[in-house]
């Protein structure tokens, strides 16, 4: 009975084992978590290993330093909301509505992120000033979000309006980052939904000189 007891339980350890997450994988969904309810800086190597349970040397092999690891955070946060952004706009035809699509997810997203704001610009903010290579990577990536949702709007409001809607994108960039940060200081959505309403407006106005 021993004997049985024994080699169910070590079944049930190698099964653990098999259905683990990588050593990668731990490593990427600790420091996401910390990094997002509590900072970059701020979260040292050892706090990131002791919740991965991962050894230091496989953060070296796998990532090379913490500021690596801190970019494969961002372009997997990135990766992430780009796949919601598309899923979220599946089957919608009208350009306006996807453009708000982009306020709709943050309204939804806010309350279950703690009201913590725009991951991304939390990053920004932490390096104000890049001074090593790997910093201005990090930096790059951010900047390469925030461009990828400037060009959305900017071809979205070119289909609404059969013009470059460069001026306008901005407009709507605006809006979005004061909602994001007012959330985070208010710790309500009010911001966010204003900034909703007041992109709703600027896309019904009537047609004004959007063409640069």
């Amino acid at each position: 009975m021993a004997t049985s007891t024994a080699a169910s339980g070590a079944k049930k350890s190698a099964s653990r084992r098999r259905n683990r997450p990588s050593p990668r994988e731990r490593l990427l969904q600790s420091a996401t978590t910390l990094f997002t309810t509590e900072g970059i800086r701020v979260i040292g190597i050892d706090r990131i290993l002791r919740e991965a349970d991962v050894a230091k040397a496989s953060l070296y092999s796998l990532f090379g330093s913490k500021d690596k690891l801190v970019i494969a955070y961002l372009e997997a946060l990135d990766e992430q909301a780009r796949a919601d952004y598309y899923a979220r706009c599946e089957g919608m035809k009208d350009p306006e509505w996807k453009i708000l699509a982009f306020f709709d997810q943050c309204i939804e997203e806010q309350p279950n992120a703690d009201f913590r704001g725009s991951h991304f610009q939390n990053a920004a903010n932490e390096y104000p000033r890049p001074e090593t290579e790997t910093e201005r990577e990090i930096v790059a990536v951010v900047h390469e979000h925030r461009r990828w949702v400037l060009q959305t709007l900017t071809d979205l409001l070119e289909e609404k309006n059969g013009y470059p809607g460069v001026t306008q994108a901005q407009q709507l960039m605006i809006f979005l980052d004061g909602g994001l940060a007012g959330g985070r200081l208010n710790r309500n959505l009010d911001s966010l939904r204003t900034a909703r309403d007041l992109a709703l407006q600027l896309l019904s106005a009537p047609p004004a000189d959007y063409s640069i």
